[in-house]
């Protein structure tokens, strides 16, 4: 499998542009379950291109977003610097080079699935003050409209690799051993996009594992190509998901 932190190289621009946002009902669920306010530091742990910690920015909280790829690290700090309360700081979920206790939060997007949960475990309780907490955030695809069953499908064959790893996020024995006790909170937000065609396939070319060139990209492109002309409305299609959210203490 290649390397967490460089099977994104060359797919930076793709992951900006297209990869989906996140609910912004996420404040309100927290501030609601964990008395989350503007008072509190975030650290967004794999923030990649910034996706998530853009939320937090717009809520006023101070975030310091943790990248480990230099060409994520740099369109983060390119898309966020109007925000003075922004910092991106190169390193990784075992080894984030924040101080001691110095959040109150962190937070992980789609990232989650590449940390060795044991050693970012150990990591997470450093960083975190007192009484602080995780919050696992993780745009899972439906399968639920025609269109969305097509595009699964597309994506299948591509994505064996990653299909064991993603289902360890919403695991309950996995999430009891990282959380160390079932006392953990989930919820379940709705989440879509609307794409173009090109918006479709830069958001097919944003996935790790979906070949950026040769006799594979072809076909799938080709796929992509298929199923936008026979399911598309008006020129746009809608991939749905549903946002998982699992906060807890360690």
């Amino acid at each position: 499998m290649k390397n967490s932190v460089s099977r994104f190289d060359g797919r930076v621009e793709f992951y900006a542009k297209y990869r989906p946002g996140y609910p912004e009902q996420i404040i309100s669920l927290l501030e609601k379950k964990i008395d989350f306010d503007v008072s509190k530091d975030v650290a967004d742990i794999g923030c990649g291109t910034g996706i998530l910690s853009r939320l937090f920015l717009n809520n006023g909280n101070l975030v310091f977003g943790i990248e480990p790829n230099d060409e994520m690290r740099k369109a983060a700090e390119e898309k966020l610097e109007k925000y003075l309360n922004f910092t991106c700081l190169k390193g990784t979920a075992e080894e984030t080079m924040l101080a001691d206790k110095s959040v109150e939060i962190i937070t992980a997007g789609q990232s989650f699935h590449w940390f060795d949960s044991k050693k970012a475990k150990s990591e997470f309780k450093r960083i975190l003050r007192p009484g602080g907490h995780v919050v696992i955030i993780w745009n899972e695809r439906k399968n639920v409209s025609m269109f969305m069953k097509a595009y699964n499908k597309l994506l299948k064959s591509f994505s064996k690799e990653l299909d064991k790893a993603k289902d360890n996020i919403a695991d309950k024995e996995f999430l009891k051993s990282f959380f160390g006790h079932d006392e953990y909170h989930t919820q379940t937000l709705p989440n879509f996009q609307i794409l173009d065609f090109n918006g479709l396939k830069g958001r097919i070319l944003s996935i790790s594992y979906i070949p950026l060139e040769g006799p594979e990209h072809k076909e799938i492109m080709n796929g992509v190509k298929d199923i936008f002309e026979k399911f598309n409305n008006g020129g746009q299609v809608k991939l749905e998901y549903a946002t998982r959210v699992f906060i807890g203490n360690l």
